[in-house]
This record gives structure tokens, sequence and C-alpha cells, in this order.
């Protein structure tokens, strides 16, 4: 609940530094006709929509697990990450396209200096909105803001474009401005495959091999375990389940054995602090010994 409450304050706070980037762009976009600046504007505004899909996940993620739904509502936060990337891919596609069409049929830009002026509120508050993002999606684990934070680094970089793009055409090179566009489009590609990357891996129930290498750790730590097994985590919204299986002495009993498993659960748990689920099976070593030892082991089992 609080990881979510602080996503939705990040996710507001910067969905309101974005609209009104894209506002004043959109302005100076119609005043000075710059394709350069009106590919930035639709991408600041995609940027600006995307925090909607995000938001109505964190909302549904707070929900309780139901008998059809058993793992709660946090895989929402992956359909919002493909919505995201679905954004990106759309905002490439219309900056490309425009970016072609004004070097086709080329047009003056004037207003120079606001278009400058606009570009550099672009990169200022996109870089704004990444860090925030990014800073908050890894502390919170929370992999759809992570992709929504290189969203708007992406945006801050088209922003620096046209930037370029303005000094070009004041140098007399009225082809700077759609060339700008299509830098532009290839930088929201750039970030666009970073973040379908992101988003990939969550849904492919992808962790960080540190983690489970971590996991790995606090487990043959434990009193009792002899060695580890089987040690799968998955993140569920930004939350992370774990299901382990650990190697104890067969010669202890069922419920000295579900005593090893109970404490190594808590040790997980409080060893990793986005852990928020663990079941760990125990398992009999039975390597090394003698048909008459596995089946004293079994029935004391």
């Amino acid at each position: 609940m609080e990881a979510s409450a602080e996503g939705m304050r990040v996710l507001w706070l910067t969905l309101g530094v974005l609209a009104a980037t894209a506002v004043v762009q959109a302005v100076v976009t119609v005043l000075s006709g710059s394709v350069a600046l009106l590919g930035d504007t639709l991408h600041n505004a995609a940027d600006a929509l995307t925090a909607l899909p995000l938001g109505v996940a964190f909302i549904l993620g707070r929900k309780a697990a139901t008998r059809r739904y058993t793992y709660g509502y946090g895989r929402a936060e992956d359909l919002a990450g493909i919505a995201i990337v679905a954004f990106m891919a759309a905002s490439a596609v219309l900056a490309a396209w425009e970016a072609v069409s004004r070097l086709l049929h080329p047009q003056h830009v004037s207003a120079l200096a606001a278009v400058a002026a606009a570009a550099a509120i672009g990169v200022a508050g996109n870089e704004l909105a990444a860090r925030l993002r990014i800073r908050t999606g890894r502390r919170i684990g929370s992999a759809a803001l992570v992709a929504d934070g290189l969203h708007a680094r992406a945006d801050g970089l088209t922003s620096l474009a046209v930037l370029l793009g303005a000094g070009g055409v004041a140098l007399g090179w009225d082809w700077a401005d759609p060339v700008a566009g299509l830098l532009i489009a290839a930088a929201i590609i750039a970030a666009l495959r970073q973040a379908a990357v992101e988003v990939y891996r969550r849904l492919m129930d992808a962790v960080d091999p540190a983690l489970v290498g971590q996991a790995e750790q606090v487990l043959q730590a434990t009193p009792g375990v002899l060695g580890t097994g089987q040690v799968r985590l998955r993140w569920v919204g930004h939350h992370i389940r774990a299901e382990c299986e650990v190697v104890v002495d067969p010669g202890i009993t069922a419920a000295q054995a579900h005593q090893v498993a109970v404490t190594a659960e808590h040790s997980l748990l409080h060893a990793m602090p986005r852990l928020s689920a663990v079941l760990v099976h125990a398992d009999p070593d039975l390597t090394g010994s003698d048909p008459h030892q596995i089946l004293a082991g079994h029935r004391a089992w």
C-alpha cells in the first residue's frame, strides 16, 4: 500500500510537470511552425498520457487477492508497461512521419528564440520527471514506472534535438529542423527498446540474478539447512514472491524440518525488503545413505 501510494504521488507530480511542458511547447509550435518542436510536443503529450494506465494499475494493485486472482492484481502494472511501450512506438512513428513530410515539403520556421526556449523547458521538465520516476520505480520495484521514466528521459533528448535544430535554422540551414525531427524519432526508438526489454523481462518473470544469489546465501546461513535446491523468485507488481527448496538432515523429525523451513522463510523476509511472500520446502539429504538409512529417514518424516 505504501509503495503504491508513493508511486501515485510521483506519478501525478511528474504528470503535472510534463503536462505544463507540453502546453508551453504546443503554443510555441503553433506560432513557429517547427516540425521538430511538434514532434517533441507530441512525445511529451504521449508521456503525460501514459500516467493514466499506470495510475489505474497502481490503484488496482491495492485490491486484495480473490479466489479467481489468487495472487492479487499486481500484474496490472505489467499491462500498463505494455501500454507505455505502445505510446512510445506511436509517438516515434508520428514524429518520423512529420519530419519526412517536412523534408519533402520545406516550410519556414519562425520565432526561433521561442522555439529554443521551449526546447530548453522540455529538457529540464523531462529530466526532472525521468529522475523522479526512475528513482522511485527502482525503490518500490515497479518496472512500469521505470519504463515511464526512461520514456521521459527520451523526451529530454528529443528536446535537446529541437534546440540544435533551431540553432541550425538560425544559421540558414532550413533542413536542420526536419533533420532534428528525425533524430527525435531515433531517440524515441532507442528509449523504446530499453523500456520494451524492461517490460518483457517482467512479463517473463525475469529477476536480477543477484537477488537469487542473495536468497541462496540467506537460506544456506539458516541453522539446520545443509544446502539449497531450486530457488524461484517472481515479481507480482512491485513485490517479490519466492518458492525455495532446502536440504536438511534426514535424521530429524518432520516437525523439526518444518521449523527449519519456517526459520528460513523469516530470514528471507527480513533480508530482502521487496519480498512479500515466501514458501520454503524442506527435503531430507539422502545422498550417500544406504537403503536402510533412507527407509529410516522416510519413516521419521
